[in-house]
């Protein structure tokens, strides 16, 4: 029995593509990608979506006049396709404490440091610029609160004397590509235990 998935993306997709080529390739074989959800009709990964034939589900936050409307609707189209794991994936909403109650501990994010240092939509930047050796890569669960959560897995990333910004934002994004895949497929394989906020690894 596969698990069903949503993505939920706004911008460029990256992290959406790694995630997808890997379902299509059989290396996630028990996840089944049922919609990429954006909130952007000019967003590049509405294109990459298609282009792997998987369903786009858009979904404009200014037609909507509350925030809650707008996700009443997102909750409908994911109670409609029985989504079990919802991945964010450059998802550019603070999700609502409603919303996050009603998939506790089924909302994962992935963030481009080693949280809780640098939270941040600019969190490349910043670790770069305050002059770190090394930052890296988090995944993890989704609350109330922003870049927050019991974490799933962490990567580092050292930043050599050589680096620029352009080339530590390629080697984040590679371990990005790397990491996610693997938390998703540690989760559907039911190898993680969350004991209050420690994740516990089974079977490893």
């Amino acid at each position: 029995m596969k698990t069903n998935i949503a993505i939920f993306a706004s911008g460029r997709g990256s992290n959406f593509l790694a995630i997808a080529k890997a379902i299509k390739s059989g290396r996630l074989r028990k996840a089944n990608l049922a919609f990429l959800l954006c909130d952007n009709p000019d967003a590049p990964v509405i294109s990459k979506a298609k282009k792997l034939k998987t369903k786009v589900v858009l979904i404009k936050p200014e037609a909507h006049t509350v925030k809650e409307d707008f996700e009443n609707k997102v909750i409908r189209y994911l109670r409609e396709n029985k989504i079990e794991l919802i991945v964010l994936a450059g998802f550019m909403r603070i999700l609502s404490r409603k919303f996050v109650s009603a998939y506790r501990n089924k909302i994962i994010n992935i963030h481009p440091s080693l949280l809780p240092a640098f939270k941040g939509k600019e969190g490349i930047k910043d670790a770069y610029e305050y002059g770190v050796k090394v930052t890296g890569v988090t995944v993890h669960f989704v609350d109330e609160k922003m870049d927050h959560g019991p974490i799933i897995m962490q990567r580092e990333v050292r930043i050599e004397g050589r680096d620029t910004l352009p080339s530590l934002e390629n080697k984040i994004h590679k371990i990005e590509h790397q990491l996610y895949p693997k938390a998703i497929e540690l989760l559907i394989d039911n190898k993680l235990r969350l004991k209050g906020r420690r994740i516990l690894v089974k079977n490893q």
